[in-house]
């Protein structure tokens, strides 16, 4: 798993921007214009977002658009996944073992 994927969600205000982006294309200055940060700050964010996929830039005119590409959040999705099933069987082996212990 990239690790780029992962240092890019860890941030909060690049979860808000994905979970902003899912549903529609904005350009950047109306994403920036959603936070209280500067724009710079937020087109930084907008810049690793897109240099790891989750963030596709397109250009019209003089406008850069936005959109979150959640392919790659699934991918994520599918590697915890694992852990998931690993954490899930260890608990109930666990509570199994607890509940033969009682009278």
């Amino acid at each position: 798993m990239p690790e780029k994927i992962f240092h890019a969600i860890a941030d909060p205000t690049r979860r808000k921007i994905i979970d902003l982006l899912a549903g529609q294309s904005l350009p950047v200055n109306d994403v920036a214009g959603r936070f209280d940060i500067s724009r710079p700050a937020v087109s930084k964010h907008i810049k690793i977002l897109n240099e790891c996929g989750l963030v596709i830039i397109r250009k019209e005119g003089r406008r850069r658009f936005c959109l979150a590409d959640t392919r790659k959040l699934q991918e994520v999705i599918a590697w915890a996944q694992q852990y998931r099933r690993f954490w899930n069987e260890r608990l109930d082996a666990l509570e199994q073992i607890l509940s033969e212990g009682q009278p």
